[in-house]
Parts: C-alpha cells; sequence; structure tokens
C-alpha cells in the first residue's frame, strides 16, 4: 500500500492555478472555481456551488498531483461533451460506492454519455455510475487513462506521461517537485525548450549540455511547444 509520506507527497499543494491550468488546459480561473468553487446570482441572493475536485483538506487555488491528474480527467469528460453536472454526479457516486476523493485514484471510463469506474475487483469489467448496473468498456478513457501510472493495489495516479508513454516526458511528484521533465533524468523540459532556442534551435548544443538523446530533446520541445499552442 502506499505509505502516508508517499501519499502527502502526492497531495501535497504543488502547482499554483495558473501552471495547473497551462497543464491540463485550462485557464487560471477555471482551475480555481473547479478547486475551490465558486458563487453566482440567483434570484435574489448567491448561489454557492462547490468544488468539482474533491480533496482530503486542501484548501486554497494550489493543486496537488493528484488534483493535477484530477483535473486532466474532468476537462476531458467535458471535452467529450458530458456535463459538469453529470461528472460532479459520477464523483459523488464513487465517493459513495468506494470512499475515494479522487478521479485520479480509480481509473474512470466514458462511453460518450456516460461516466464509468473500473472497479479492481472486477478485473475488465466496469461499472457504470450515472445509470446504475450496465458493465461495458468504453475505449476514450481507457486511452486517457494510459498515459497515467497507477500504483497498485489502490490504484493511485503515480506518474502522468502527458504525450503517452511512449515519450519521454513524465510528471513524477517524487521528481523535479512534480515539474514536467525527461523520464530518469529529471531536466525538466523547460529548461530543455529555453536552452534549445538560446543556441538557435541547435539540438547538437543541447545534446552536449546535458547528455540527452536527440529523442528526448524533440519531446521535450514538443511538449513545451504543445503548452504554448
Amino acid at each position: 500500500m502506499t505509505d502516508p509520506a508517499s501519499f502527502d507527497r502526492l497531495d501535497r499543494p504543488s502547482y499554483p492555478a495558473a501552471e495547473a491550468g497551462r497543464l491540463v488546459g485550462l485557464t487560471a480561473a477555471r482551475v480555481r472555481r473547479w478547486l475551490t468553487g465558486y458563487g453566482y446570482a440567483y434570484g435574489d441572493g448567491v448561489r454557492r456551488l462547490p468544488p468539482v475536485v474533491r480533496r482530503s483538506g486542501a484548501t486554497g487555488s494550489y493543486a496537488s498531483f493528484l488534483d493535477l491528474v484530477d483535473l486532466l480527467f474532468v476537462k476531458q469528460f467535458l471535452d467529450y461533451g458530458i456535463s459538469l453536472q453529470k461528472v460532479r454526479m459520477a464523483l459523488e457516486e464513487a465517493h459513495r460506492i468506494l470512499g475515494t476523493r479522487h478521479f485520479a485514484r480509480q481509473k474512470f471510463f466514458t462511453d460518450g454519455g456516460n461516466i464509468y469506474l473500473q472497479v479492481w475487483e472486477k478485473g475488465e469489467a466496469i461499472l457504470e455510475l450515472i445509470s446504475g448496473g450496465q458493465w461495458v468498456i468504453a475505449q476514450f478513457i481507457r486511452e486517457l487513462a494510459e498515459q497515467i501510472e497507477f500504483e497498485s493495489p489502490e490504484g493511485l495516479a503515480r506518474r502522468w506521461y502527458p504525450l503517452g508513454r511512449s515519450k519521454p516526458v513524465v510528471l513524477d511528484p517524487f521528481v523535479s517537485f512534480g515539474a514536467p521533465c525527461i523520464v530518469g533524468r529529471g531536466v525538466k523540459t523547460a529548461n530543455i525548450h529555453d536552452l534549445f532556442i538560446a543556441e538557435n534551435r541547435h539540438v547538437g548544443a543541447v545534446r552536449a549540455w546535458w547528455g540527452l538523446t536527440d529523442a528526448e530533446i524533440e519531446a521535450a520541445v514538443e511538449f513545451e511547444v504543445g503548452l504554448a499552442a
């Protein structure tokens, strides 16, 4: 099982809202709303909506690594056409069934209209959270989940490979304070990209400085350019 010190690192507020949004593809304002909740005018008063992402006591708009993965999953659900209301319902159902506070703690799946939670004891079976009872496999979120390395037996998100596991870019809260870096190297992708630009885009100069491979440099640059797009 994940020891308390390791869980503390995974769930420690580390990413400012602007940085979390940059990594996941959200505005800083939306990150803050999803992490802390927000109010809006309703009739003669103000209605308060709770946070979308459940957190284990953290306050403020800094995201932990687990929060970051939660934000990623929620964004993907919305991009795929699922309403925020359904996302909230799914997380509430997951919390009721398994006591989990994080999307990042389990693999979630969708068929375009409903959200599913993988129940580890069921193997490949998927529990439909919204409609309650039908078991299916949904490829879309399976593919998203393959970016995330989950730690057994809890299924706790441990590393995120934003370009997929075939590319050597990883976010690991135990390496470089969770900043995007090269797998097994600990060199931040931002530093690689900055040097690449400073050296007039000469891969050889970057390779000589850090001893990286061309593939590692190209992946770092691809990732940073994608964030800026």
